[in-house]
């Protein structure tokens, strides 16, 4: 969450000063970035409202926890992105080109702009720094689609788009005042909307994802399944499924192969020891479900694709010597 604080911190002095920077020079462009600041600074607000009632302990209503609550919130901000931020941006840049206006004072308003650069360029920093810690060897790209954690990349996609319609502003503000023609200075307003309008649907995308349920990577499930097998109790994971109800919470559920001749205490006693070995290597594993049975290659609902995929090029662990049944 320190990248939240960060840009929490640096979006509320950005938005102070880009608001009096208007009030001063009358700017479409930094009226649309004053908007675009105070957007960003309730959306920091939201995620640590998130954050926070995530922790709530787990309930009878809410047996699986309050985990969720983080890709609520998240995706409350994609919405909040496009209805404050990308919708007033393009009324008033439309409002600005249809009805024109002088800038008036435009090096103050780009001095301004030149400052809220520097800051979001360091908020951009801390949310990178963090990413860094996290994101081990994937792309940019990549971390922000399969992250489960929303807070980071919302952050970066925030900064991001902040520095770009900064950008913008800068472009719109200089062409007005270099043309003398005010049109530029509303393009520039229309230009930061659709950004914030694109950084939204992206947001929304992603948060939507995790919302309604996302599995655990394929790196995280084929570590479960090599748990699973890794006793003598089980003799193959015959399909698995498992679901993120929060980003430091997993659901795993599995059918497993056991031995035919096995007692009912014998394979109590092995879904214990398998389920201890799933939490020993995936600690977030929180609520596990094991369901014993026998394998039959010829049943379809034995035919896990994502089981085999896992299993694929693994030599078979030699088959426990049997035992005779107790009479």
């Amino acid at each position: 969450m320190k990248a939240v604080v960060a840009a929490l911190a640096a979006n509320i002095g950005i938005a102070v000063v880009k608001f009096g920077a208007f009030l001063f020079t009358g700017s479409a462009s930094m009226l649309a970035e004053s908007v675009h600041s105070i957007a960003d600074t309730g959306n920091e607000v939201l995620l640590l409202i998130g954050h926070g009632r995530s922790d709530r302990p787990r309930t009878e209503e809410h047996p699986f926890g309050y985990g969720r609550e983080r890709y609520f919130y998240s995706f409350v901000v994609s919405v909040m992105l496009f209805t404050v931020g990308a919708a007033f941006s393009v009324y008033d840049g439309a409002m600005k080109i249809l009805h024109p206006a002088a800038v008036h004072d435009p090096a103050v308003a780009l001095a301004v702009l030149a400052i809220a650069a520097v800051l979001e360029t360091l908020s951009l920093r801390t949310g990178v720094s963090e990413a860094n810690q996290v994101r081990g060897g994937r792309s940019w790209q990549s971390f922000i689609r399969r992250a489960k954690a929303p807070e980071l990349p919302v952050v970066l996609l925030e900064d991001m788009a902040a520095l770009i319609g900064l950008a913008f502003a800068f472009a719109g503000v200089s062409l007005a005042w270099l043309t003398g023609n005010s049109f530029w200075d509303g393009a520039g307003s229309l230009a930061i909307g659709v950004l914030l309008a694109a950084a939204a649907a992206i947001l929304a995308v992603e948060t939507k994802s995790l919302l309604i349920g996302e599995a655990a990577s394929a790196d995280t499930e084929r570590v479960i399944v090599a748990a699973l097998e890794d006793g003598p109790e089980v003799e193959r994971v015959i399909h698995l499924r498992t679901m993120h109800v929060g980003p430091d919470s997993l659901l795993v559920a599995a059918k497993i192969a056991v031995h035919a001749d096995d007692t009912a205490e014998q394979v109590a006693a092995g879904i214990d020891a398998a389920e201890r070995r799933v939490r020993r290597v995936v600690p977030i594993a929180d609520t596990i479900y094991l369901e014993p049975d026998l394998y039959r290659p010829a049943r379809s609902d034995q035919t896990d694709p994502s089981v085999i995929a896992v299993q694929r090029g693994r030599p078979r662990r030699p088959a426990r010597p049997s035992h005779p049944s107790p009479p």
